[in-house]
């Protein structure tokens, strides 16, 4: 059995007393089958149960063993820098301003409705109800969006990767808590998974990640509590564009008397309907093009709101004083605690700066936000704090109304551009946390195609897009009211704020590993500011919110539903995958006729012969002469390197010439190459493997040379990686020891043998690379097969009633609308071989 680490220390600091047990044949047995040994050992050490050997073989303690797949995982030519880092001022600049475009749009539209929600929740009864719930939206504004986000949470990326998804992703990376059992050690030494393994000294780090590793309850919390985050944020996709896109066109009513509320219902549908078609265009595209609008519409929020205070009233910024948040709560009690729900929609939009954190870097986003989205949004609700106080029965359409007369057609105009924009802010981020979900087992597949060349993280998914806008104009429509789609849009916010809290205290407790005051504080208090808004909104869930609700609950049932069953069938095909015993009384033809090519045999499985594999030989007339086991595996890291794509491993003998390889892929990965390329790839990987793995055997002939001889000194084993650099696989364990000296005349006779055997032997390995190289060229010249199996579950008979609905009526309709695994391969039809197999579980 390999000696590694698993704590990813490498193969340079492997302690000397570590080693290996192999089977070893009766001393009268020839080489040949000491050879045949040593082989079983090596493709036969990662299977399960299947260690039952023949009685006469006895136990070796041997030197210390490097498994093939940690040898690939050794190819590590640093972590990839970030895509954001080295570009220019001038590219900067033209980053920070598609980042107004993209990630900001939504927090920046939020003057449009907070002030009517408010005071339609909560009348005006003098200037101090106006002084103390601007008070309380100023401070809202500081501490959610300023101290929450972008001081706190934007620093939980996951490599650049935002979201709930990418916080789940972190903390499964750090503690195995993910409840797919398909890690490998070898996973942590990809380049960017930058593993950080808590510290010994810090017993409170690793006692949680025990607990999260060993406790399945918490593992289930963990993927509830993610799935719920995910379902709000969906929902946020949903009910961000109606709420932003109906409160800007409602300023027509104040420029035009004669329109009335089912004219603004029209508008708002016609706009949204153009809203989502453009989405396709792709995020680069759209915030370039809408990049300078967001900065003209922030402008003018700002210098609206320096006007207003110099014509009204400059006292409005007696606001910035705390004390009049406990005055307007003295005097109006249960009313002043309704509006907090609308006091939370100045904040709706801090979600979306972190989950498009995938689209920008962190440092565009802080800045952007500190130094110009920030002081402008603060300016616009002084300004209108200040309109208020002098104009006390005008708390409908409060920023329209303080418009000055003569810009006041242009800024309506730029007002509804901005929503669009910002409706953009949500959906986008929808798209990169289902991208995200899917990668991680957690959502159906759906197409999804990549907007830009550059960046890989900006994407698009057309079916999500044209749900989101039927669900959408179905909101507009039934609700007609920005009151009662505010009460849905709070919940949809709050919810992921909550889960957000929740998993960066984790992030914090795991990984920062920073001083349990300060995380006790931050949770705290953030939780508690949310629960409390939270309690407001609740209060309103029969005004419309409920709706929201049920969208939510369906959300989260399709994606628990989806892990359920994915969870399922992978144990089931772990439990059914073929004995290697089975493999080897076949015989190295498998019990049929071998022709020539390559046959691809994709599953999921990560170890042991798939089940499926053996319906293919009792189904097909004959098997391909090289097969290869692929699997396509996620891995919960945002970017795996090409280099580090493809992990290789033999399966039985040599002369089977059957072998596994593990594609991995980050969940911002884009499968982006074709079949020809990937087949390519997949060749010259495994040739890499094959003469490391010749490599490796030349090295422990060496060995066994030079132990034979009782030299003085045991010499240490090597490993050339193919980057140039040698790894010591042990060090002398004999030094200082004396043995006893020859007589001349045999040690004489030894040196005079010895190089024949050795050039002999180096002649045998050489020859036997090449044939195996050669074979590998004739298989690949004789044509590359897909073999798919495609594995469905059916729920036993003495299963439960809710089991046998769940997966064979709930996740049987999933799976039969999902996109299928053959439209991810883009493999032509001529190409592709499948069988189809139904598990029991």
């Amino acid at each position: 059995m390999s000696g590694e680490r698993e704590n990813g220390e490498g193969l340079v600091k492997m302690d000397s007393t570590e080693s290996r047990w192999v089977f070893n044949r009766d001393e009268d047995d020839d080489e040949d089958a000491d050879g045949d040994s040593r082989s079983r050992a090596s493709y036969d050490s990662e299977e399960e149960g299947e260690d039952d050997v023949a009685e006469r073989q006895r136990l070796l303690r041997t030197g210390p063993r490097i498994d093939s797949f940690d040898v690939e995982a050794l190819e590590i030519p640093g972590a990839p820098r970030n895509e954001y880092e080295d570009f220019t001022l001038g590219r900067k600049l033209l980053l920070a301003l598609q980042t107004l475009g993209v990630v900001f749009g939504d927090v920046g539209t939020s003057p449009l409705y907070t002030f009517d929600i408010i005071f339609n929740k909560s009348p005006i009864n003098g200037e101090e109800d106006v002084l103390g719930a601007l008070s309380l939206v100023l401070y809202t504004l500081i501490l959610i969006p300023l101290v929450k986000y972008v001081l706190v949470v934007l620093w939980a990326n996951d490599d650049g990767e935002g979201g709930t998804f990418a916080l789940y992703s972190l903390i499964c990376r750090h503690a195995k808590a993910s409840l797919l059992p398909n890690q490998l050690p070898s996973d942590a030494r990809i380049s960017s998974f930058r593993l950080k393994v808590p510290s010994p000294e810090l017993e409170r780090s690793l006692k949680i990640k025990e607990n999260l590793e060993t406790s399945w309850i918490l593992k289930k919390l963990l993927l509830i509590l993610v799935l719920f985050g995910t379902s709000m944020v969906i929902a946020d996709g949903v009910v961000t564009p109606a709420m932003s896109v109906m409160s800007a066109v409602n300023g027509l009513k104040v420029g035009i008397s004669p329109v009335e509320q089912d004219e603004v219902v029209m508008i708002s549908v016609a706009f949204l309907i153009v809203l989502f078609s453009v989405q396709r265009f792709g995020t680069s595209k759209v915030g370039l093009a809408v990049g300078p609008a967001l900065l003209i519409w922030f402008c003018s929020l700002g210098g609206i709101g320096i006007f207003n205070l110099i014509k009204y009233d400059s006292t409005a910024l007696r606001a910035f004083n705390p004390v009049h948040i406990y005055y307007y709560f003295k005097r109006n009690s249960t009313q002043a605690w309704i509006s907090l729900g609308g006091c939370l929609l100045c904040v709706t939009g801090s979600e979306a700066m972190f989950a498009d954190l995938c689209y920008f870097s962190v440092r565009s986003v802080q800045l952007t936000f500190m130094f110009l989205v920030l002081p402008c949004l603060l300016l616009g609700y002084l300004g209108q704090g200040a309109f208020l106080m002098k104009n006390q029965e005008s708390s409908d359409q409060v920023f329209f109304r303080s418009i000055p007369g003569e810009i006041f057609w242009a800024v309506v105009i730029i007002a509804n551009i901005a929503a669009l924009i910002a409706s953009r802010a949500m959906i986008t981020a929808t798209f990169s946390c289902i991208k995200q979900s899917i990668a991680l087992g957690c959502f159906p597949r759906v197409k999804i195609i990549h907007t830009s060349r550059k960046f890989m993280g900006q994407i698009y998914i057309p079916v999500i897009n044209w749900c989101l806008l039927i669900f959408c104009l179905m909101f507009v429509a039934t609700f007609e009211s920005i009151n009662e789609i505010g009460n849905a849009y709070g919940i949809a916010e709050l919810g992921v704020m909550m889960v957000t809290t929740i998993l960066v205290t984790i992030v914090m407790l795991l990984i920062w590993q920073i001083n349990i005051i300060i995380v006790l504080s931050f949770l705290a208090f953030f939780l508690g500011l949310e629960l409390v808004f939270f309690s407001s909104v609740l209060w309103s869930v029969v005004d419309g919110s409920w709706v929201l609700l049920v969208f939510s609950a369906v959300l989260f049932m399709i994606m628990y539903i989806w892990n359920y069953g994915s969870k399922l069938k992978y144990e089931t095909e772990v439990k059914q995958k073929l004995s290697m015993d089975l493999l080897l009384k076949l015989g190295c033809n498998l019990g049929t006729i071998r022709a020539p090519g390559i046959g691809l045999v994709y599953n999921e499985l990560v170890k042991g012969v798939p089940a499926i594999f053996g319906h293919f030989l009792t189904t097909l007339p004959a098997i391909h002469s090289m097969i290869i086991f692929v699997c396509i595996k996620y891995v919960p890291v945002p970017v795996v390197p090409q280099s580090e794509r493809f992990l290789f491993r033999r399966v039985c003998p040599k002369s089977y010439h059957m072998f596994r390889c593990i594609a991995r892929y980050g969940y911002k990965d884009v499968r982006k190459e074709n079949h020809q390329t990937f087949e390519q790839l997949l060749i010259e990987s495994l040739e890499k493997f094959i003469r490391r793995e010749a490599q490796e055997r030349s090295l422990e002939s060496d060995e066994d040379r030079d132990t034979e001889s009782e030299e003085d000194v045991a010499f240490s084993r090597l490993l050339v990686a193919p980057n140039g650099s040698v790894y010591s696989l042990g060090v002398p364990l004999l030094a200082g020891f004396s043995c006893p000296e020859r007589p001349r005349e045999e040690a004489s006779t030894s040196n005079q043998v010895e190089p024949t055997v050795v050039d002999q032997s180096v002649a045998d390995a050489g020859q036997s690379l090449e044939r195996e190289l050669s074979f590998i060229h004739k298989a690949k010249e004789s044509g590359v097969v897909y073999l798919l199996g495609h594995g469905d579950i059916r729920a036993r008979k003495d299963s439960w009633f809710f089991k046998k609905l769940v997966i064979n009526y709930f996740y049987a309709f999933l799976r039969k609308n999902c996109r299928r695994g053959t439209a991810n391969l883009s493999v032509p039809h001529t190409n592709l071989m499948q069988v189809g197999m139904t598990y029991m579980v």
